[in-house]
């Protein structure tokens, strides 16, 4: 559907979006938009829509000024073209690895990405052939941190894997592991000089997101990769959002479409097909590893799966 910039009014932009992306979409909890910026008429459109089809309010509000951008950048509106430009969302120039300030990069694919509790769990997978693998070690002992972050990293000398420590970032620098992975809330708690000091020491920055307002926020320090989800329901973690499910997770990998992409939440092998088609070059997975009965066994078959469905054309 195409319509003059002049001629729609809020309603019906909102309920030619509602006609051509409700169905693919599928239900999720309807919001109540909590605040207006603009009496723009696509503005408030597609905010009316975004709210219907379950976005939260921060990224309701993203998509209604990119939709707002791409009408203008177009000069007119197209309910059928979700947005997908970097650009229309106020993203940085892509890709992302030419800016100054960005990140050490990784691979474009990292396959079969195992988030692990702890040093020996990291070394089992690494020398199962798991070509990236995250410690995910919870202690308020920082030096039981720092024990656990050197183990991890002397674990993965003489294989290929790729490490990276969730959250402690400071122990990761002092171990030399590979990267860092940062939750959302973790990364905005940093200033200024410590994602410098992480940039400085050459670790990879891998970031979670949840959504477009949560990639727009990691967008701006350039990292390494983007994990992209929860995906699937998870049962790991309280999530402060509904799964994202697999259409939300095609539109965020063509948006990102410059980054090393992770899908991550609720992943088990029957999973994997459909993630990779979507564009993403790797699946996280927790539970489907340390919950199997057989966990070599099981990094077998998820690395299996991915193999025999490589990404989707255009990553």
């Amino acid at each position: 559907m195409t319509r003059s910039m002049n001629s729609p009014d809020a309603n019906s932009i909102a309920m030619a979006i509602l006609t051509a992306h409700l169905p693919r979409f599928g239900a999720h909890p309807p919001v109540v938009p909590q605040h207006y910026a603009s009496d723009d008429p696509v503005y408030r459109g597609v905010r009316q829509a975004a709210a219907l089809m379950g976005f939260i309010e921060a990224d309701a509000e993203c998509l209604a000024r990119a939709w707002q951008a791409q009408s203008r950048r177009l000069g007119l509106f197209e309910a059928q073209r979700w947005p997908a430009t970097p650009v229309d969302f106020d993203l940085r120039e892509f890709p992302p690895q030419a800016r100054d300030d960005a990140f050490a990069p990784c691979p474009a694919q990292l396959g079969l990405y195992a988030v692990l509790p702890d040093a020996a769990w990291v070394g089992r997978m690494a020398r199962a052939g798991v070509p990236t693998v995250q410690l995910r070690f919870k202690s308020g002992d920082a030096r039981a941190v720092q024990a656990e972050v050197r183990a991890a990293v002397a674990a993965v000398q003489g294989t290929p894997a790729l490490l990276f420590i969730n959250d402690h970032w400071q122990a990761a620098i002092e171990a030399g592991a590979y990267g860092v992975h940062l939750g959302q809330e973790d990364l905005d708690a940093l200033t200024e000089s410590d994602v410098d000091a992480i940039r400085r020491a050459g670790l990879r920055l891998g970031v979670s997101t949840h959504g477009y307002a949560e990639m727009q926020r990691a967008d701006a320090v350039s990292p390494s990769y983007l994990a992209l989800g929860a995906v699937f329901p998870t049962t790991l973690k309280l999530m402060a959002t509904a799964p994202q499910g697999l259409t939300r997770l095609k539109c965020y990998a063509q948006l990102m479409r410059g980054y090393p992409l992770v899908a991550i939440g609720g992943f088990d092998v029957s999973r994997v097909p459909a993630a990779m088609a979507a564009g993403v070059g790797s699946v996280a997975v927790v539970r489907a590893i340390v919950g199997a009965d057989d966990p070599e066994a099981a990094a077998r078959a998820l690395m299996d799966a991915i193999a025999q469905h490589p990404p989707a054309a255009g990553r």
